[in-house]
């Protein structure tokens, strides 16, 4: 599986091509439509938490001169700020946004497709990353793994 996601297209880019396909899928299959103000409330907490998780992550990134992309060689790393309660808070924060914007939709169907950008990057790019990690940072990784979860 993990080969044919092999090619350089990075975690945004699906992030983006699935915020696009929840869109049309919602305007073309409104199963199940739901509109309610509590459901928009619960949708825009969610995207401004995943905005906000987003940006943080990736200043502590930015600080210390390393990588954000999977494929690359990280050269340190990052256990502060969201990383100490996830250890791939900007794919927690992109599913947030998706999972947020599926709660402003309110179609059943806008659902399916931030389960379908876990799946993605739970084969395609974590695995990658923590093969990394591991190779990088050896014991340090595996105890950081140990006490803290994938995603929450």
């Amino acid at each position: 599986m993990r080969k044919i996601f092999k090619a350089k297209i990075l975690p945004p880019t699906y992030f983006l091509f699935i915020m696009l396909a929840t869109g049309m899928a919602h305007l073309l299959f409104p199963i199940v439509k739901i509109n309610r103000p509590v459901f928009n409330f619960i949708g825009i907490v969610l995207i401004a938490l995943g905005i906000g998780v987003n940006i943080w992550a990736d200043n502590l990134f930015k600080k210390q001169n390393t990588t954000v992309k999977p494929y690359e060689r990280p050269s340190a790393l990052q256990v502060a700020g969201p990383f100490k309660i996830s250890r791939h808070p900007m794919y927690l924060g992109m599913a947030m946004i998706l999972f947020g914007v599926s709660f402003i939709l309110g179609s059943a169907i806008a659902f399916l497709f931030p389960v379908i950008f876990i799946y993605i990057m739970n084969t395609a790019f974590i695995p990658v990353e923590e093969d990394n990690l591991t190779k990088v940072f050896k014991k340090e990784y595996l105890m950081y793994k140990k006490n803290v979860r994938r995603w929450i």
